[in-house]
């Protein structure tokens, strides 16, 4: 188990608290009888609330050439002042509360200035919130009277309060300056809530202006496994998978043909909050930050990675769910990362600080001097101590070569 660094953060709980299920190991006949039935499970999503407006704010890059992004990992938001602080040391224990969640999403937004803001699940702790709504208001308050446009995935915890799964989704795509969708527009067929897509254009007056020049895919990974014969956590259905080969494909197909036809397919990042069984292939030799918790995905491998692997867009995935692990590992040209445990109210480990993942896109300038198409994709975190320490910084993606990795072992934390 790698070593991180030592700043502030929080108390009292084990660990195993807020994982009700861990990973199980594989047992093969069981589970390859339950995956043979996956398709007939039934499919969860409602026609009737599945139309979406249009989304009315236009993500673009920025006339500095750059889009930024903050990921905002487990909050684990509850009843805001009321709701005490979880693995913190001692020391702070007195007065640590939702509040603090919300003081560190104001810090980052001060200190980064992102142009979006993505939230990856676990947004509320439905278990511990008087009302699922009044939650989820204070949680994105943030982002909203900041007025950035912002979008949210569904984690395992969202739906144990007083709304449902879908009550949780329909509350989020009706709040203020969010692009969240409740599912595809015309997608008559699909598991979970929150599966969309966002585009992001190029420069204001650039030849890519009217072309998305970098695309961003959200899933609902679940919560927990339908099927009895498969313990522990959801995971991608075949139905997502299917709506994510298509609309890769079709963003494909937009970004090589004119005006400005390229020869290769626009970047793609995606967010979900339970990560990939394939993550559980890193060790310290192969990635860039910590891990010093077990890898909670599903205890079955739905193919998803191989989905992503085979629509050839798809840069990094970003996931949450496991708090205490924050690295970043490359698999077969995609960068699998951790945002690490954000939220007060989640578990933690005392003396290892709250974070958040900043993923910055950079573009290329052209002969003549214009902005141009995707040039880098980079990466660091800020912990939430005194100075916002930023730590890991590196390069998960670049147009002009296989990618590199730059460490850097800041205030203690180790890869």
């Amino acid at each position: 188990m790698a070593r991180a660094s030592s700043s502030s953060s929080s108390i009292f709980v084990p660990i195993e608290k807020r994982k009700l299920w861990v990973s199980l190991p594989f047992q093969r006949f069981v589970v390859a009888i339950a995956l043979f039935c996956l398709c007939f499970v039934p499919i969860n999503a409602s026609a009737s609330a599945r139309q979406n407006p249009q989304p009315s704010h236009k993500l673009r890059f920025g006339r500095n050439g750059e889009f930024k992004i903050l990921q905002v990992a487990d909050m684990h938001y509850a009843d805001g002042v009321t709701t005490p602080c979880e693995d913190v040391l001692p020391s702070q224990v007195h007065g640590c509360s939702d509040l603090n969640t919300t003081a560190f999403i104001h810090r980052m937004i001060e200190a980064e200035k992102p142009d979006f803001i993505v939230f990856t699940g676990d947004n509320i702790y439905g278990f511990d919130s008087k009302d699922s709504a009044k939650s989820m208001d204070a949680a994105f308050a943030p982002a909203i009277t900041a007025g950035i446009p912002w979008a949210a995935v569904l984690g395992n915890h969202d739906q144990e309060g007083t709304l449902s799964r879908e009550g949780v989704m329909k509350h989020i795509v009706g709040l203020e300056h969010t692009l969240s969708q409740f599912n595809p527009i015309g997608v008559h067929a699909i598991d979970g809530f929150g599966n969309y897509d966002l585009q992001v254009g190029g420069v204001e007056g650039s030849k890519f202006v009217n072309k998305s020049i970098l695309n961003l895919y959200f899933l609902d990974s679940g919560d927990y496994s339908t099927v009895p014969a498969i313990p522990g956590y959801g995971w991608i259905k075949p139905s997502q998978q299917l709506w994510f080969q298509r609309t890769s494909a079709k963003l494909r197909r937009a970004y090589m043909s004119p005006p400005m036809a390229q020869k290769s397919s626009a970047p793609g990042l995606v967010y979900f909050h339970i990560p990939l069984p394939e993550v559980a292939s890193f060790d310290s030799s192969n990635f860039t930050g910590v891990k010093q918790e077990g890898i909670s995905s599903a205890s079955v491998n739905s193919g998803f990675f191989t989905t992503l692997v085979e629509a050839g867009d798809v840069k990094a995935v970003f996931t949450g769910h496991d708090h205490i692990n924050d690295f970043c590992g490359q698999l077969t040209g995609i960068q699998l990362c951790y945002a690490g445990g954000f939220g007060y109210h989640a578990y933690g480990k005392a003396g290892w600080s709250r974070r958040a993942r900043v993923v910055l896109a950079s573009l290329e300038k052209t002969e003549g001097g214009n902005w141009g198409a995707v040039k880098s994709i980079k990466t660091w975190k800020r912990l939430d101590d005194q100075h916002l320490t930023a730590i890991d910084a590196e390069v998960l993606w670049s147009k002009h070569s296989a990618g590199t990795r730059r460490r850097k072992h800041t205030n203690g934390s180790a890869a």
